[in-house]
């Protein structure tokens, strides 16, 4: 398929946010229940979406950056990541309204990015 009707969905979140105020107040229990209601409807919204998902994605850890001054630590708000197939823009954002990154588990949102052909040597 063309790489213009892929997107690149950008999950993201940080300890600052209110909701993470929130989600540690929770007790032990009820957070690793919750956390595990976030799993199981990530992995519903994964599978009713299977035929629009080009890469699974996942988690991702820390970030390392380089630069011309080298390779160093560095910290930024991406905690997740997936490729989806849609027919526009809209339409790709529109899959993740109400995602369990941030209605159940207390991610902070969704960046879509659409990913676009490389350019073709002169």
């Amino acid at each position: 398929m063309d790489p213009t009707h892929e997107y690149l969905a950008v999950f993201t979140g940080t300890t600052a946010l209110p909701q993470n105020g929130e989600w540690r107040t929770l007790s032990e229990a009820e957070r690793g229940t919750r956390m595990q209601a976030g799993i199981e409807a990530w992995h519903a919204w994964m599978e009713r979406h299977a035929d629009r998902i080009v890469f699974r994605g996942g988690p991702i850890g820390k970030t390392k950056r380089v630069d011309t001054a080298g390779v160093g630590d560095t910290h930024n708000a991406i905690c997740g990541f997936v490729v989806v197939r849609a027919d526009s823009h809209a339409d790709a954002a529109t899959l993740f309204e109400g995602h369990p990154h941030f209605a159940i588990l207390p991610g902070d949102g969704v960046e879509v990015m659409q990913c676009l052909a490389t350019p073709a040597r002169a």
